[in-house]
């Protein structure tokens, strides 16, 4: 016996895992940021399809309420972890930069708990999300990072600083955000791949 779960309901979870780990490392020792935000992006696709890979597998109930727990732990990693290595390895540390890192940690944490206990009690599915989910970076500061191709860094530089603010912001404010369903699938994932095409032929 061995502790966790390890089926096919939770694979894509573990993939996303690893590829936040695997982006975090090459933040620090790639000579292209870009890579970074590849593996960020592609982890944002593996929690896009990992809610919808689960649901068509046969699971107990421990198993639905593991891949619960481990889809909030991944994300810390994923969206909260490897944005603010990416942050840094792209120079962003000046003090004012390390207070807006601890605000976005802060607010993105208690956006994950918010989530779980607004969710657990609920046998519905949920039609929409209170506060911008912290999965959603997976697409927004790769979409602001090509500004840095257009402004130079005396523009650029505060108006990314300006970004992860606003979102570290929208995380714990009340507002309604629609949760993707059907074409919105398909939407997000050929956006995904447009990107990454983008970062790794052009960039």
């Amino acid at each position: 016996m061995i502790v966790g779960k390890w089926n096919k309901s939770v694979i894509l979870t573990y993939a996303g895992l690893l590829l936040a780990v695997l982006g975090i490392f090459l933040a620090f020792t790639a000579e292209k940021i870009t890579y970074s935000f590849c593996c960020l992006m592609v982890a944002g696709i593996c929690d896009l399809f990992d809610g919808m890979v689960a649901r068509r597998c046969k699971r107990t109930e421990e198993e639905k309420m593991f891949g619960i727990e481990l889809d909030s732990l991944v994300d810390v990693v994923s969206f909260i972890a490897l944005p603010v290595c990416i942050f840094i390895a792209l120079g962003f540390t000046s003090v004012w930069h390390l207070i807006i890192y601890l605000v976005y940690a802060l607010f993105g944490v208690a956006r994950l708990a918010y989530f779980n206990i607004a969710t657990a009690d609920s046998e519905k599915a949920v039609k929409y999300y209170i506060g911008l989910p912290v999965t959603y970076t997976a697409l927004i500061f790769p979409l602001l990072y090509l500004l840095s191709a257009v402004f130079t860094d005396a523009v650029f530089v505060p108006v990314f600083t300006c970004g992860i603010v606003v979102v570290s912001v929208l995380e714990i404010v009340k507002i309604k955000v629609p949760k993707p369903k059907g074409i919105w699938y398909g939407i997000f994932g050929i956006m995904a791949i447009g990107m990454l095409v983008i970062y790794l032929a052009v960039l």
